[in-house]
């Protein structure tokens, strides 16, 4: 479902990735293990379309995220480490806001927000405004708006980041469902323990060039 093959990526003379080879399968969570700074905001953006690769190839679900970029975004969830939200929008408003970039109809769109708010716990928020909601609220919303469309393909970028162990704790759950039901899931963390307790394969980026070739090798749990 993923497949980043010899991709590489430079700001200038820097170069933030190098030779990079990832092969991800359907219904796999893939840990991508790494120190701030080591590259793993850079390769998401990369998977996700939002940053084109200097060299190599991105495939989402079968599309080259460079060449057919509207196909390959319309099977990817993307949960960013620091996800944008309109403030002076509920949180209903900023689902219904998304689902339109989805272009999903609106029976549709209704029946998604409902179950998935009683699935991150949020639907007795979603009307009022999202500047009063806290930071787990804020990132559960982010997670409902990254699968409102039934993506193949989950982006997550530090999926824990303002969670509570409660949380937490239901996410893992979640994840692990929707793993088993043939949702695709590459996670970024710099977290061990999580990567152990969630993935089923794990890889680690190092010096902030390349995955060494040891970490392509995978945790069966």
């Amino acid at each position: 479902m993923i497949k980043l093959s010899g991709v590489g990526k430079n700001f200038g003379d820097y170069w933030a990735i190098k030779d990079l080879d990832i092969e991800v399968a359907k219904g796999k969570i893939f840990g991508f293990l790494g120190p701030n700074g080591a590259g793993k905001t850079t390769t998401v953006k990369m998977i996700a379309g939002l940053l084109k690769p200097a060299v190599g190839q991105i495939f989402a679900g079968g599309y080259d995220v460079v060449a057919e970029p509207l196909k390959a975004k319309s099977i990817i969830g993307y949960v960013p480490d620091k996800g944008f939200l309109y403030e002076k929008l509920t949180g209903r408003e900023f689902l219904r806001f998304v689902a339109a970039l989805y272009k999903m109809p609106e029976e549709q769109t209704a029946g998604k927000i409902k179950g998935l708010s009683e699935t991150f716990s949020i639907r007795e928020i979603l009307d009022g405004l999202i500047e009063s909601y806290s930071a787990g609220m804020r990132q559960r919303l982010v997670f409902v708006a990254a699968m409102l469309n039934e993506p193949k393909i989950l982006l997550i970028d530090e999926p824990i980041v303002g969670l509570d162990p409660k949380g937490i704790r239901m996410l893992k759950n979640l994840l692990q469902g929707q793993a088993a039901g043939g949702l695709t899931i590459f996670m970024a963390t710099h977290s061990l323990l999580l990567a152990e307790e969630l993935c089923s394969d794990i890889g680690i980026i190092s010096s902030g060039r390349r995955l060494e070739d040891f970490s392509l090798q995978v945790t069966e749990k």
